[in-house]
């Protein structure tokens, strides 16, 4: 089955199907993505890059970096080094570097945390410096916990503390606005101390479907809270203005919350920040307070960190790892990333300095899944969990000589003296950390992998390719281990990519049930162990998705982070299926159109979908919802049908704003007619904010459309404030999404929330 890692089908020239031409063993969704966001364009938006010569820009730019340390050194054997392990796709470095390397803006990172003070001057100094951090790509991760709580006494005004809620609500804002030229979102970490005394505003914060967007949040766990916890004891909340008790609380409610608000929205997650500062490999410099946007990246203030990842896909030799290859590739990939540090052209001076003081790297892994799959593996076995910890341990050490080797010639880094290897056993260590799990998003597409260390999203799922046409997409392992068993049929793969899993399939044979396993096929248990076992050989964190059914209680989310806890986590994030605005991909039968739409659509003559006409009377309901505007009259209106129509008004308002008001009700109303289901619609026009935001009885309306998907939400009982079943698709091509780390990408198009 190895050989069936390469590629499930050949590029097609540019004239036949609008996608790069290249001889690299890439699938037609890698080039999509190549070809959206990392192919230099013309001024007209035209890709003029092909991937080798992505790849080739990328090499010959890192490579420039030996000749510091070695003016004999030969850049062309380096450059055909570095060139060869990226496209045999055996190693991809992080977005970034792909994207910016050997190009004007020159960033490479992905992580970066910024320092928050309490006071205005460092909190909009931190905006400052996210806004340069996002415009050259990067993603930020900031602890609020020294902020003053809500209501604390502000002494130079003699006014009231809005506390850091309010304060992360400017934070979003301003990411909103940094588009970062298309080609990566800004994505943000929010972190509060579970000892904040505002840490139950900050527990519910994400169940408000319309804030803080472009954030992850996590409660920074202490071991005295979980101690409390599972003694059933209170703790002490504290002002970090004046680090006094202000009062004592249930740790166990304080839990509780953080699991029903996970429950119902998948935040927060969690992270253990005193066994994260236990193994801070340079303690002198300061405690680590926050991670980047998808938990996996421990920070000091102003660290950033360059990431790769190795495709263990691609090292199945005869039915076995080959532990060689793999050796080989995690010493080049070393040394890539390292000198990614020395070409980097950091955002921020105070980035670049401390960057360089201890020139972090954070090597991992993607195609866990595809590798287990060629070895017969199930992953949710004992097995799986062994070869884990047997591949980290091999990949941490590898990973450690190769730095050690480095800096027989380069010097350690220079927060050497007073870090963790300052004893006679490590003379010598180029970087202060080497490996780290990332969720490998939309490189794991370039690379044809299966996402990080989970296992399959799906067996067969639908790819909407350039000209808007669906096709049933099935993994190409599971399409050779059905050819050679005499089960194929595309019928069949249909009926999958519906069900979303073969274990209850009698046409597929039981030995492939028990390989071929999705994310919900496997307990969160076993999710957990797989986990653990990276875990234990990681410098870093490890970034993975705890999968849950919808039906699952918050008991069992509750025992899984106890349990996280228990096997020695950095952090977890869970998800429970449906309990996100944007919902995953439920497969082909929630793209599927509802019942009564999908049976009521009406075709033109070229075989498209048009409205279903509206009846000479139909019945309705008109709200008036308060907004920054003004007065705004919402009706919605029923068929025999469904909903069939909105209509807007803004009091006497005219010009501009009336035009495009009445514009939004047509195309809404035109939508419900032509069967899209009114949750995708409430989940494009919820969240969308204005300069002039209001409180309208108890709710905040962010603008016009915010305040239509309010009322149309209400209308259809969709609970809005809960995320409810509100399903949302790629906002770029449609297409669904999975959740990665926190974090939701697309595998048509790569959009991705994070990378």
């Amino acid at each position: 089955m190895a050989n069936l890692m390469e590629s499930s089908r050949t590029a097609l020239s540019i004239t036949d199907s609008g996608l790069p031409n290249t001889d690299l063993p890439l699938t037609d969704n890698a080039l999509v993505v190549l070809a959206r966001r990392y192919l230099k364009k013309d001024d007209q938006g035209k890709n003029f890059e092909t991937p080798e010569e992505m790849f080739r820009r990328v090499a010959e730019t890192i490579a420039k970096a030996d000749p510091i340390y070695d003016k004999n050194a030969d850049i062309d054997a380096l450059t055909e080094i570095f060139y060869g392990i990226m496209t045999s796709l055996k190693f991809i470095p992080n977005s970034p570097t792909l994207m910016n390397a050997g190009r004007e803006l020159g960033q490479l990172s992905a992580c970066f945390v910024l320092p928050i003070d309490d006071s205005i001057e460092s909190i909009f100094e931190a905006i400052q410096h996210t806004a340069m951090i996002h415009k050259s790509g990067g993603g930020t991760g900031f602890s609020f916990s020294r902020i003053r709580p809500k209501g604390d006494r502000v002494k130079s005004t003699q006014g009231i503390a809005s506390g850091p809620i309010s304060f992360m609500t400017i934070f979003d804002v301003a990411t909103e606005t940094v588009k970062q030229g298309g080609t990566r979102r800004g994505a943000n970490m929010a972190i509060l101390r579970v000892d904040h005394p505002d840490i139950e505003e900050f527990i519910s914060t994400k169940t408000h479907i319309e804030r803080l967007n472009n954030f992850n949040i996590s409660v920074a766990l202490t071991e005295k809270f979980m101690q409390a916890v599972e003694l059933g004891n209170d703790y002490a909340l504290i002002n970090p203005r004046t680090e006094k008790e202000v009062r004592w609380i249930s740790a166990s409610a304080i839990f509780d919350k953080i699991v029903n608000s996970a429950w119902n929205s998948g935040e927060p997650g969690i992270v253990f920040l005193d066994r994260i500062n236990r193994s801070n490999p340079t303690p002198d410099l300061g405690e680590i307070e926050s991670t980047n946007p998808c938990g996996e990246q421990p920070l000091l203030p102003y660290e950033s960190c360059n990431l790769g990842s190795i495709n263990l896909g691609k090292f199945v030799k005869d039915g076995n790892i080959d532990y060689q290859a793999l050796k080989d590739t995690v010493w080049h990939a070393v040394h890539f990333l390292d000198n990614v540090i020395d070409v980097n052209k950091f955002p921020l001076e105070e980035i670049r300095n401390m960057t360089l003081l201890t020139r972090k790297i954070g090597l991992g892994v993607m195609g866990f899944a595809d590798l287990l799959i060629c070895l017969g593996i199930p992953y949710n076995s004992d097995k799986a969990v062994s070869l884990a910890e047997e591949l980290m341990s091999f990949i941490d050490k590898e990973s450690k000589e190769a730095s050690a080797e480095l800096a027989v010639k380069r010097g350690n880094f220079p927060a050497y003296k007073g870090s963790i290897y300052d004893n006679p056993n490590t003379p010598l260590m180029r970087n202060a950390t080497t490996t780290t799990i990332a969720p490998t998003g939309t490189i794991s597409i370039i690379a044809g992998a299966s996402s990080g260390i989970e296992p399959l999203f799906a067996i067969s799922y639908i790819r909407r390719v350039l000209d808007g046409t669906e096709l049933v997409e099935t993994h190409p392992l599971f399409v050779k281990a059905m050819k050679d068993a005499g089960k194929y049929s595309e019928p069949l793969m249909e009926k999958i990519a519906e069900a979303g899993s073969i274990q209850d399939m009698d046409e597929v044979p039981k030995d492939l049930k028990k390989i071929f396993v999705t994310s919900l096929d496997v307990s969160p248990e076993d999710h957990i162990a797989i986990q653990a076992a990276f875990q234990k050989d990681i410098d870093n964190a490890v970034s993975k998705t705890i999968n849950f059914p919808e039906g699952v209680t918050q008991d069992s989310i509750r025992r899984a982070y106890i349990l996280a806890w228990s096997k020695g986590l950095k952090g977890i994030t869970i998800y429970r299926s449906g309990s996100r605005p944007i919902q995953v991909l439920s497969l082909k039968k929630e793209r599927k159109l509802t019942d009564s739409s999908e049976k009521n659509l009406q075709k033109n003559t070229n075989g498209k979908i048009a409205p279903r006409p509206r009846p000479p009377k139909t019945h309705g309901i008109t709200e008036r919802v308060r907004t920054g505007c003004g007065n705004l009259y919402v009706t919605v209106n029923w068929d025999d049908k469904d909903i069939c129509e909105v209509f807007a008004q803004m009091g006497k308002t005219g010009g501009c704003a009336a035009c495009q008001i009445e514009a939004e009700s047509r195309l809404i109303s035109l939508a419900l007619r032509s069967g899209i289901r009114v949750q995708s619609i409430v989940s494009q026009l919820a969240g969308i904010r204005c300069p002039s935001p209001i409180w309208h009885e108890g709710g905040q309306i962010l603008s016009c459309p915010d305040a239509i998907a309010k009322v149309l939400a209400s209308a259809s009982g969709i609970n809005i404030e809960k995320g409810g079943p509100v399903i949302m698709n790629c906002p770029e091509c449609g297409a669904v999404l999975e959740p990665e780390g926190g974090c939701f990408l697309c595998r048509s198009c790569g959009f991705s929330k994070c990378d």
